[in-house]
């Protein structure tokens, strides 16, 4: 299964605008997002997750690649029943899309309501669902995407490593936390918790799929996996409750313990009959403590037992793996071999101008057209003799500090190369692809004009181009402000 498969699986999880109530109309607003942002991404909340929203088929189409099977990151590829894309929205957000089939949800309003259920969830532990698109027949789910594969990939089919042994108690620590929030939430009905529903984010933490929260279909069933692997109680009325949670992430423990597909039965067997040792995985190849080892084992006894009232609840099993945590200065990244993930530039706090908008998509052609146009150069022309009449103004007054600032702009402004020509220049060092120097001249623009919001904008282009992404969100943001700030100055 590939890195999406949690992401894939049939769960979601997220936010909600401050507990709005879903909308009574399930038709979908085919301008966009039902938010401020256009791009297909909510407004963003705490934490820089997007607000949960409606999203136009459009843009989910569109964010996809038409549906691309290259896209595809579900555990059985286009085998599966509901197929799970990777996407990337117009403001650059990655997600992961779950497609349902058309009749798994026929009452649009249904499906609209539980997803708003899901969606008013936000947690760190958690891969936090973002929206839905209810569009004529089609029903989808969007959700944040995790870039560092499954625990499934991570376990039964690495390729550089195993996952060490203090990485395996921090998941299994981490999806109890996101367990017990959703229980305490009052959602404590996971279904088919396994793991591949355990997804690594950019920092190489573990968190648990959302699109667990929400069944496959309106009356689909919670269970897809082998039945080995499902709750007793599930097998005799279909009917999943707290408990076959907790027998699930049982299971899990497992799956971490051995590092293959152990059938419940037989795991219980193999502890009865103390064979702990037989039942660890010799990848790890003896490097955990055995102590640890044995309260982990116990503590999945626990959750396997036939009888629902005597598994532990969601409280007990943070309470047992949190004494477990070593290791807490370690990067989980680190811990999993991977290289840390950055992410594409956040989409500016505030509304951007042409310009703006351009470098945020760093669409070079569209930024030719912007500095080719005489604006930009009479714009220039015009901020310079206006401080040159303010500071003769301000002279005239006896206010001579206004006046120094006033000359000293028409001074910076006013010298033997223009900003624009920097700007310009650094423009066609990016379409050359030479981003250094593109950089270069954007920093000198903007030391011969410090307040040009262009020399920022190109700033946050070049240093995207070199991967520097936070800085090229900073220096968008940047730019917005002078914008901002010259609009107020001059009454518009």
């Amino acid at each position: 299964m590939g890195c999406c498969q949690s992401l894939c699986s049939d769960e979601h999880q997220p936010l909600g605008k401050d507990g709005a109530q879903p909308p009574q109309a399930t038709q979908n607003h085919r301008g966009g997002a039902t938010t401020a942002d256009n791009g297909g991404a909510g407004g963003v909340a705490g934490g820089g997750i997007p607000s949960f929203s409606e999203f136009s088929f459009s843009d989910l189409k569109a964010a996809t690649n038409n549906f691309s099977s290259d896209n595809i990151v579900s555990e059985s590829g286009e085998k599966a029943p509901n197929l799970v894309y990777k996407g990337r929205l117009q403001n650059r957000r990655w997600i992961a899309v779950k497609k349902f089939t058309k009749m798994a949800w026929p009452d649009p309003k249904q499906f609209a309501e539980e997803a708003w259920g899901v969606g008013k969830f936000r947690h760190n532990r958690l891969a936090n669902l973002i929206g839905y698109c209810c569009d004529g027949d089609e029903r989808l789910l969007v959700a944040e995407f995790m870039p560092n594969d499954t625990l499934a990939k991570h376990l039964f089919h690495w390729e550089n490593q195993t996952i060490e042994w203090a990485m395996r108690l921090r998941v299994g620590y981490y999806i109890a936390e996101a367990l017990d929030y959703c229980s305490t939430e009052g959602r404590p009905l996971y279904h088919d918790l396994n793991a591949y529903r355990v997804l690594f984010d950019e920092d190489g933490d573990p968190r648990l799929s959302c699109f667990g929260l929400m069944k496959n279909s309106r009356d689909g069933k919670s269970y897809s996996t082998n039945l080995a692997y499902t709750p007793p109680e599930y097998l005799r009325n279909g009917r999943v409750t707290p408990e076959s949670v907790t027998y699930s992430f049982g299971t899990v423990l497992l799956d971490l313990l051995s590092g293959k597909h152990i059938p419940p039965s037989h795991a219980l067997d193999m502890i009865r009959g103390k064979n702990i040792i037989l039942l660890m995985d010799s990848h790890l190849e003896g490097k955990f403590s055995t102590e640890e080892a044995t309260v982990v084992v116990e503590l999945a006894s626990q959750c396997l037992q036939y009888e629902p009232r005597e598994r532990p609840n969601t409280k007990d099993l943070v309470a047992t793996l949190a004494p477990l945590q070593t290791k807490s200065d370690v990067p989980s990244y680190v811990m999993l071999g991977i290289k840390k993930h950055e992410e594409a530039p956040s989409t500016p706090q505030r509304p951007l101008s042409p310009l703006g908008e351009a470098c945020s998509r760093m669409d070079l052609t569209a930024i030719h057209q912007i500095l080719l146009s005489f604006q930009e150069w009479t714009q220039q022309m015009k901020d310079m003799l206006d401080a040159r009449k303010r500071g003769d103004q301000a002279f005239r007054e006896k206010d001579f500090k206004t006046a120094i600032d006033c000359y000293s702009q028409f001074i910076d402004v006013g010298t033997m190369v223009s900003p624009t020509v920097f700007g310009r220049r650094s423009l066609c060092y990016l379409l050359c692809d030479q981003p250094d120097a593109a950089l270069r001249d954007a920093m000198q623009a903007q030391c011969v004009y410090p307040d040009w919001p262009t020399a920022f904008y190109m700033q946050s282009v070049a240093l995207a181009k070199l991967n520097m992404n936070t800085d090229a969100a900073d220096m968008l943001n940047e730019a917005s402000q002078l914008e901002e700030k010259r609009q107020r100055g001059s009454g518009k």
